[in-house]
C-alpha cells in the first residue's frame, strides 16, 4: 500500500491528484462544500493535530442488515469501515479488544479483511460470532420446529412483568434446549445463530420483541422499574409466538446478504478468532500480527453492562454479577488512563510494523472530560506516533440521552478518534 499520511487522506479534497483514496466518501464531502476545521493540540510537548468534519455519516453507505443486533454504547459500521478501507487490504487482520456487538469484526470481515474480536463479556461472543456463518433460513426453521416447548415451563426467576406465561414457556422451553446442547458439546452453527437471534430479541419496545412494551432492545429494565412502565402504559404481557420472530428477524438481517457473501464469510470465520480475555492479556494474538486496530473502549463508568445485560446473561445460563465485576467499569480518570495505558502497551506489541490504532472516546461527565486529550499521551507513552485525532460531527440521536447529552453541540454525537501509528 502506498505510503500515504492521514492528511492526505482527510484534507486533500482534489481527487484527482490522490493515490488510493476512496472517492465516495470524499466526493461526498466535496459536493457538500464543507472544509475540515484544523486545530492544534499541545501533548507532552508534542503538537497533535486535530480534525473536524462529516467524514462518514448513516446517510453516506448503507450498512449491511447484518449489522442490525442492538447492543448498548456501540459506534456506526461506518467508523470502522472509513478506517479499514482507508488504511488495510483485504487479507490483513484488523482486530478489536473491546468488541461489544462485534461491529468492526463484521464490518471488517463483509470487506474481506481477517478478524480478531475479544471482549470480556461472552455476550459478545454469542452476538457477533454466528454471523460469519449463516444458516439457510429453512435450516433455521427446521431446528425450531424440532425444539418442542413444554408450556408447563416457568422461568427460575420471576419474568411475569416482561413476558405472557405462554411466551415465557417458549423461552425457557428453547433456553434449556440450548443449555443441554451446549453442556453435552453439540451445539452446531444452527443452534448458536437461533441463540443469537432469541438472546437480541428478548426484550425491546415494538411487536418485533418477545416481551410486552419496554425499554429499547440495547438495555434491559430492571423488574421493579419494567412493572412501572406497565402501570405507567396499562399494559400486560401480550403472547408473542418466539419461533415466528425468530425467523422473522432472521429474514431482516439477511435481507443484504447473497450467497457470495455467506461463503466469503464463512470462509473468514475459520481463520478468525473470537476472544473472551482481559484486553491486556491477549496472548492468543502474535506480536507484530495485526494491522489495524478499530476500537471503542468502556467510558469510565457511564454504562453499566452488566445490569443492561442481566436478561441476557439470563438467558444464556450467565452469571451477570460475575461478569460485572471482570468488566472494567472505573469511576476514577487516574484508574481509567491506567487501564488504558496497558491496554495500548498490549496493542504496541500485537500490531504490526506500521499499523494504526483508531481508538474511538467521548466525552463525558456532561463534557468536562475529553477522552481523547488522555488518550493522546497514554499511547505516546506505549511507543506510537500519533497522526491526529478526528472528530466526526454527526446528526444528535437519542442514544447521547445515555451520556448526559441533551443537545447537538457536545457528546457522543460527535465520534472522536485517536490515530495511533506504530
Amino acid at each position: 500500500m502506498p505510503e500515504i499520511t492521514l492528511d492526505d487522506y482527510v484534507l486533500n479534497f482534489n481527487l484527482s491528484k490522490q493515490v488510493g483514496i476512496q472517492g465516495s466518501l470524499l466526493g461526498e464531502l466535496e459536493r457538500e462544500k464543507r472544509e475540515t476545521a484544523e486545530e492544534e493540540l499541545e501533548v507532552n510537548n508534542v503538537k497533535i493535530k486535530k480534525y473536524t468534519n462529516e467524514f462518514w455519516t448513516a446517510k453516506q453507505r448503507q450498512s449491511n442488515s447484518l449489522h442490525e443486533i442492538s447492543y448498548r454504547a456501540c459506534f456506526k459500521p461506518e467508523l470502522p469501515r472509513f478506517f479499514i478501507e482507508l488504511l488495510t487490504k483485504p487479507g490483513e487482520i484488523v482486530y478489536d479488544p473491546f468488541s461489544g456487538r462485534g461491529t468492526t469484526a463484521i464490518e471488517a470481515a463483509l470487506l474481506g479483511r481477517n478478524v480478531i474480536a475479544n471482549d470480556v463479556n461472552p455476550l459478545s461472543k454469542i452476538i457477533s460470532f454466528p454471523r460469519l456463518f449463516i444458516p439457510d433460513i429453512k435450516d433455521v426453521e427446521g431446528r425450531l420446529n424440532l425444539i418442542k416447548t413444554d408450556y408447563k415451563a416457568k422461568a427460575d426467576t420471576d419474568l411475569s412483568m416482561f413476558f405472557d406465561k405462554k411466551t415465557e414457556s417458549e423461552i425457557v422451553s428453547l433456553r434449556n434446549y440450548l443449555i443441554k446442547k451446549k453442556k453435552i458439546d453439540e451445539e452446531d452453527k444452527i443452534d448458536q445463530w437461533i441463540r443469537m437471534v432469541a438472546t437480541n430479541r428478548l426484550t425491546g419496545h415494538s411487536k418485533g420483541f418477545f416481551s410486552v412494551y419496554t425499554l429499547p432492545p440495547n438495555q434491559a429494565t430492571s423488574r421493579e422499574s419494567q412493572i412501572k412502565i406497565n402501570k405507567k402504559r396499562g399494559q400486560i404481557p401480550e403472547y408473542r409466538d418466539i419461533k415466528k420472530i425468530i425467523i422473522k428477524k432472521t429474514h431482516d438481517l439477511l435481507r443484504n446478504v447473497s450467497g457470495d457473501i455467506k461463503e466469503s464469510l464463512k470462509k473468514i470465520g475459520r481463520e478468525s478468532k473470537f476472544l473472551i480475555r482481559d484486553s491486556r492479556l491477549t496472548k492468543e494474538i502474535k506480536n507484530n500480527s495485526v494491522s489495524l486496530v478499530v476500537t471503542s473502549p468502556p467510558f469510565l463508568d457511564v454504562v453499566q453492562y452488566s445490569n443492561d445485560n442481566w436478561l441476557r446473561c439470563w438467558f444464556n445460563n450467565l452469571d451477570s454479577e460475575e461478569i460485572g465485576k471482570k468488566i472494567s467499569m472505573v469511576k476514577r480518570l487516574e484508574d481509567w488512563n491506567t487501564l488504558m495505558g496497558e491496554v495500548l502497551v498490549e496493542l504496541y506489541r500485537i500490531l504490526k510494523p506500521e499499523g494504526h490504532v483508531a481508538f474511538e472516546v467521548g466525552e463525558v461527565r456532561n463534557g468536562k472530560i475529553r477522552l481523547d486529550e488522555h488518550i493522546v499521551p497514554l499511547g505516546l507513552r506505549s511507543g506510537f506516533n500519533c497522526e491526529g485525532i478526528i472528530i466526526n460531527q454527526q446528526i444528535f440521536t437519542k442514544t447521547a440521552n445515555i451520556w448526559g447529552i441533551d443537545n447537538n453541540a457536545r457528546g457522543t454525537n460527535t465520534n472522536r478518534i485517536v490515530v495511533f501509528k506504530k
